[in-house]
């Protein structure tokens, strides 16, 4: 891998964690990925005007990971409301791989091999460090359900988008779909929920989630040009650092409380997830 591809993907995971700051950071969690996925729609159906179509029997894939999507956003939305980023992100992002794993295992027959079942020795070890710092420190505990349930989320899709994916013929075009469907889904179903006040009046708001949008795009689109460069698993793992990324945001610029507990933890969760990528 080069310099540059490599300064790329660090970027890339930068841009991960960014989003979900913006998002963290808003008065409105919920009126924040609501405008966030608005402009996902938009940017999808920019991407889908310069690609190939997707094959007719990946759109019941399509469908199932916009349903998935909402899910994912609809619980890191409310544990970004109860918890801190530097406590909900390695979480939510650090659990989804151990969930994929043990998924493959268990019920896809996948092979699984000892630097597989080290990895998820590893993930769960950070991640009970990780909940145990909540406990301690007497932070809301309904994030961890929450922090879970999106986790849970995130492992469905990425299983989902694996089959979609392979069957749509165009991935980039699949991708661009699941935006729409993504976007489409979590507004409509949080304004039945919340009504048209969900959406957000201020400029402010909009900006920010517009922004957020264009990372979450951007931090996407990276890594599938460094993939196309640079060996998957590589830039698989190398994203992963999102993660410190997230804990530094919240601790520097968020002012979030830092013990060696959760530095502990999330660097153990990171080791973790790259065991799985690699």
């Amino acid at each position: 891998m080069s310099l540059g591809i490599f300064l790329a993907v660090l970027g890339s995971a930068f841009l991960h964690a960014l989003w979900n700051a913006l998002i963290k950071l808003g008065t409105s969690k919920v009126g924040g990925m609501v405008i966030l996925s608005i402009v996902e729609v938009p940017i999808g159906l920019m991407v889908v005007l310069f690609t190939d179509a997707i094959d007719r029997a990946a759109v019941p894939w399509v469908l199932a990971a916009g349903c998935t999507h909402f899910a994912y956003k609809f619980f890191l939305t409310y544990a970004y409301d109860r918890g801190d980023l530097s406590r909900v992100y390695p979480i939510a992002r650090g659990a989804a791989p151990m969930v994929v794993a043990l998924v493959g295992a268990v019920f896809l027959a996948d092979a699984v091999s000892g630097q597989e079942y080290l990895a998820i020795a590893v993930l769960a070890a950070g991640i009970l460090l990780m909940a145990r710092g909540v406990f301690a420190s007497g932070e809301d505990r309904r994030l961890l359900p929450f922090a879970l349930g999106s986790a849970c989320a995130t492992a469905t899709y990425t299983l989902i988008d694996g089959m979609g994916s392979r069957i749509s013929g165009a991935p980039v075009a699949y991708v661009a779909w699941v935006f729409v469907a993504d976007g489409t889904f979590f507004t409509l179903g949080m304004i039945a929920l919340r009504g048209w006040d969900v959406i957000p009046r201020s400029f402010h708001a909009w900006r920010m989630g517009a922004v957020a949008s264009a990372a979450s795009f951007g931090a996407y689109g990276v890594s599938i040009w460094a993939m196309s460069f640079a060996p998957i698993a590589v830039v698989a793992a190398l994203r992963e650092t999102s993660i410190l990324f997230a804990v530094l945001i919240g601790w520097l610029i968020f002012g979030e409380k830092m013990t060696g507990e959760k530095a502990i933890a999330s660097v153990v969760i990171v080791a973790g997830v790259i065991l799985t990528r690699l």
